[in-house]
């Protein structure tokens, strides 16, 4: 067939979802053995031992709630202001905490890392033709917009720029914006921003790409009924073999 099948929009969301539960299935995996190897969880009790040594000394709570904050008395209120002090002024509580937002940061970002370059790269390299374990079980492919068989360097792009660099870690990013930072308005624009722009790339063309297929050229196809060709030329001679076939139908009709 000379014509782009594109694949069932609910076989692109099937092959997705069970390619999204297998990468943070592995996620996981790669998380904790990071958070074992950085010595994560130790930290953290050091800097809740830490936190709970000020609140004794001070006899306050710094997880109060701020309708609790609220009916605290002058009094009171400029103890929990004097606790709140001497534990931002703590050297070791503000490097446990530095250390602790690195170390989230870094477990979070390798953590999803390592499952994409295996399950988004790798495995379609071996697979060929850009099929995922999800793609390959629902019968999808994916291939340049040109019919061409895709290329490792756009599988590449693909993968890791599109998936893993803008639709993974910008909301990563911004969810760390919104919880570490303070920037909860930052961080809903951008998550906003990138969830519009999504679909409207879904709207924008019959093959109802997003944004790594936007980035790559490429487009998922039903892997069964679509011709792929191994590269441009051949994709011209089938073209050029077919319309002789047209017009000696023609001429023979």
């Amino acid at each position: 067939m000379n014509e782009v099948q594109t694949a069932g929009m609910w076989k692109r969301i099937s092959a997705a979802l069970l390619d999204l539960v297998l990468l943070f299935a592995l996620a996981i995996g790669v998380a904790w053995f990071l958070s074992w190897a950085l010595g994560y969880d130790a930290n953290v009790q050091k800097l809740e031992s830490t936190i709970q040594s000020y609140e004794q000394t001070y006899g306050v709570d710094y997880d109060i709630t701020q309708e609790a904050f609220d009916a605290l008395t002058d009094a009171e209120r400029a103890k929990y202001d004097e606790a709140s002090r001497a534990l931002s002024q703590d050297a070791e509580a503000n490097r446990l905490y530095s250390l602790l937002f690195t170390h989230t940061l870094l477990i979070v970002t390798f953590g999803l890392l390592v499952p994409t370059v295996l399950l988004e790269f790798v495995v379609p390299l071996l697979f060929k033709d850009g099929r995922t374990l999800g793609k390959k079980i629902f019968g999808l492919a994916v291939m340049r917009e040109d019919r061409v068989r895709i290329t490792p360097t756009l599988l590449f792009i693909r993968a890791i720029l599109g998936k893993y660099t803008i639709e993974l870690m910008v909301p990563v990013l911004a969810i760390f914006m919104m919880i570490f930072l303070g920037m909860g308005l930052v961080g809903v624009i951008i998550l906003g921003g990138l969830a519009v722009l999504q679909i409207l790339l879904l709207c924008s063309s019959p093959t109802r790409p997003v944004i790594h297929d936007k980035l790559s050229r490429t487009v998922a196809v039903d892997y069964a009924s679509q011709k792929i060709f191994d590269t441009y030329e051949d994709l011209l001679e089938y073209q050029k073999r077919i319309h002789a076939e047209e017009v000696r139908n023609d001429q023979s009709a």
